[in-house]
């Protein structure tokens, strides 16, 4: 019978599935070619095009975010989140 007190050690993500990157840059991407579609055809309802240019400005948004973060993280500043580097 195993021990209940001992919990199983949990592996840490490898880096490239915890990285942000490369998620804010196909979602970036999704939303440039939804605005440039809407654009060019005009399909959709009247804010559609409002709609394409929030998640674009979203998407840099979270970039900003993240790279003030990591600039956080290499200054080694307090408040910064772990994990970033």
């Amino acid at each position: 019978m195993a021990d209940a007190s001992k919990s199983p050690e949990i592996p840490e993500l490898p880096a490239a599935v915890r990285a942000p990157g490369p998620v804010i840059v196909v979602g970036m991407v999704a939303w440039l070619v939804a605005t440039v579609v809407v654009a060019v055809t005009g399909v959709g309802p009247d804010r559609a095009l409002t709609v394409c240019w929030v998640g674009l400005a979203v998407g840099v948004l979270g970039t900003v975010i993240v790279m003030v973060q990591r600039g956080a993280v290499r200054r080694g500043a307090k408040g910064a989140q772990l994990g970033l580097d």
